[in-house]
C-alpha cells in the first residue's frame, strides 16, 4: 500500500495549531507586532539594513510552523516559545538595540541557549531514527546523549568559523574584542628561541602613533570565541544529561518532554502501515 501524500498546509492547519498552542500564538503575535513596528520605523528613518534584519526575523518566526507542517514533527510549546524568544533576542535586541554592547553577557547567554537548543535538535533527530521500525538503527541512551552533545558542539564550531569568515572577508566584528592587561607570545622573544614572553600591566596601546584609548591591549576575538564555545559546551552538556535520563526512563521525564520534538501521531500511524504490493485481481475459474 502506498503512503498517502502529505496535505499541503492550509489556513485550517494554522487555526488548529493556534487552538492547540494558544500561549505560543500569543507570544508569536506580540513579538511579530514589535518587529513590524521596528520594520516600519527603520524604513521611515532610511535604515534599510535594519529593515532587512526585521524581514529576516519575520521569516524565521515562521520556521517552527513550517517544520511542523512539512516534516510531521511536533514541537513542544516550551521549545517553540524559546526559539521565538531566541530569534528576537539575537536579532532585534542584540543587533538592532545593541544589547551585545550594552550587556556584556548577552552574547554568552545566547550561546548557552544555542548549545541547549542544538543538543535538543540533535537528540530528537537521533531518537526519532532510533525508534523508527523501518531503520535498523539502535543506540543506547548514553550514545544518543553523546551524539546529541557532539552535534551541538559541531554547530557551535561551524558558527565560529562563520563569524571568523565574516570578520575577515567583510570587515565586520562578529567576534567581539576583549580588552586585556596581559599578553604572552613567543613573537616577543628577542632571541627567536620560541620562548614565551609575558607583558603585564598593560594600560595603553598605540597603533601608528595613535593611542587607542583603552585601558589595556585589544584582543581581537580569541577570548570571545573561547567563551562562546565554553558556554555552548555547558548548554549542550545540560541537555544531553536531561536527554539521557529521558531515554533511560522513557515517558517519565516531564522536563525533557518540554524540549524534545516528536513525530506527530499521523506520521506514526503511517509508519505502522504494512508495505504490501497491490496484486491484480485474477478471474475465477469456471
Amino acid at each position: 500500500m502506498k503512503k498517502p501524500h502529505k496535505p499541503i498546509p492550509s489556513p485550517r492547519d494554522l487555526k488548529g495549531t493556534i487552538r492547540r498552542q494558544p500561549v505560543v500564538f500569543a507570544v508569536y503575535l506580540v513579538l511579530r507586532l514589535i518587529v513590524l513596528g521596528t520594520l516600519v520605523s527603520s524604513i521611515i528613518r532610511g535604515e534599510y539594513e535594519s529593515a532587512f534584519i526585521c524581514l529576516l526575523v519575520l521569516a524565521l518566526f515562521m520556521l517552527p510552523f513550517f517544520i511542523q507542517q512539512n516534516f510531521g514533527i511536533e514541537l513542544p510549546s516550551t521549545l517553540e516559545i524559546i526559539i521565538l524568544l531566541f530569534i528576537f533576542a539575537a536579532e532585534i535586541l542584540g543587533e538592532l538595540e545593541c544589547y551585545f554592547i550594552t550587556y556584556p553577557h548577552w552574547d554568552s547567554m545566547l550561546h548557552t541557549t544555542t548549545g541547549f537548543l542544538c543538543a535538543a535538535t540533535g537528540f530528537a533527530l537521533i531518537d526519532i531514527l532510533n525508534r523508527n521500525s523501518r531503520i535498523k538503527f539502535e543506540l543506547s541512551p548514553i550514545y544518543v546523549a553523546l551524539a546529541a552533545f557532539c552535534f551541538s558542539m559541531t554547530v557551535g564550531v561551524l558558527w565560529e568559523f562563520f563569524e571568523f569568515g565574516m570578520d575577515r572577508l567583510f570587515h565586520m566584528d562578529m567576534q567581539k574584542d576583549t580588552v586585556v592587561q596581559s599578553i604572552t607570545s613567543v613573537m616577543l622573544d628577542p632571541t627567536n628561541s620560541n620562548i614565551p614572553v609575558t607583558i603585564d600591566d598593560i594600560h595603553s596601546v598605540a597603533v601608528n602613533g595613535q593611542d587607542l584609548g583603552f585601558d589595556g591591549y585589544l584582543d581581537i576575538g580569541l577570548y570571545d570565541t573561547m567563551a562562546d564555545l565554553f558556554v555552548n559546551f555547558i548548554g549542550a552538556a545540560v541537555f544531553s544529561t536531561i536527554g539521557y535520563f529521558y531515554i533511560k526512563h522513557r515517558g517519565k521525564g516531564r522536563l525533557a518532554r518540554a524540549f524534545i520534538p516528536t513525530i506527530t501521531e499521523s506520521e506514526n500511524a503511517a509508519e505502522e502501515l504494512p508495505d504490501t504490493e497491490e496484486t491484480p485481481d485474477t478471474p475465477e475459474e469456471t
